[in-house]
């Protein structure tokens, strides 16, 4: 009978880190997505730069305004951000579900690694595909939209917290799916529906009073929204409410997702 211990042993008791473990599994989810680096990175390049090219002409060749700043401005942040967590959400997601139907997700939970350690190595991969993926879009996108950084360290806050939890949720959605089918459904019923409502087209003060204060109840649009302030300096809520949720979400996120691997739920059957 194989024994799974990924629960908490004598080594962690005395506070240490199983430092070998947590960087091979941190290199293994990032050599993972640069296997296939045209597909991985480029890929959403092509996929952002069509959104741009599609709202652009939908436009008809006019300069629309939204609240003073031109259409093309509004909209690139969020298409940047869309592509970011996205590609978080995908990597972690699909890791986890690949292991599960290849059945090597027994590799994971064998050796000496606490649920924490687990949750850190895979978050560590969908963040760093977050950030490569955004890097190479936002550089796409300024040779069509040059914009300016206007907050800097506020912009690296809001990629590295939205991709983290993207990167959670891709976790939790790997380990509750049996199938490629329910990852699907998580992925086109709950993640692209919050994405593209939470105003990456437009702004939410345009909307009527009821969806206005629904729009506050989405995560997606704190991102987007502290984003778009950090590279062009609009916004259309509160910078300091939108870190605070974003910190409630990922730390709520991250206990119950080491919960998850501690228990092995899901991943033992």
């Amino acid at each position: 009978m194989i024994k799974f211990s990924n629960e908490t042993g004598p080594r962690h008791a005395a506070g240490m880190i199983n430092t070998i473990g947590v960087y091979t599994l941190c290199k293994r989810e990032i050599w993972r997505f640069m296997k296939v680096w045209n597909q991985t990175v480029i890929a959403p390049v092509v996929t952002t730069l069509l959104f741009l090219a599609i709202m652009t002409l939908a436009m008809g060749g006019k300069t629309r305004l939204v609240d003073g700043v031109e259409f093309n401005r509004f909209i690139a942040p969020g298409l940047i951000m869309m592509a970011i967590v996205q590609n978080a959400f995908a990597n972690t997601s699909s890791s986890l579900m690949l292991g599960k139907i290849q059945g090597v997700i027994i590799d994971i939970l064998m050796p000496p690694l606490t649920g924490a350690e687990i949750t850190f190595s895979y978050v560590v991969g969908g963040v760093v595909r977050g950030l490569m993926v955004g890097v190479v879009v936002m550089a796409a996108v300024y040779c069509f939209v040059p914009f300016s950084c206007e907050h800097p360290l506020i912009g690296l806050f809001y990629v590295i917290s939205a991709s983290v939890m993207l990167a959670l949720l891709g976790v939790l959605t790997g380990v509750w799916s049996q199938s490629f089918d329910q990852l699907s459904a998580i992925t086109n019923y709950i993640v692209t529906p919050l994405a593209f409502l939470s105003g990456t087209f437009y702004s939410i003060r345009q909307l009527p009073d009821l969806f206005y204060i629904i729009c506050h109840f989405n995560p997606f649009f704190y991102m987007i929204d502290g984003f778009r302030y950090a590279l062009i300096g609009y916004t259309d809520g509160y910078i300091g409410t939108g870190m605070m949720v974003l910190t409630a979400t990922n730390t709520v996120l991250w206990l119950a997702t080491m919960h998850l691997f501690k228990k092995g739920y899901r991943l033992k059957s």
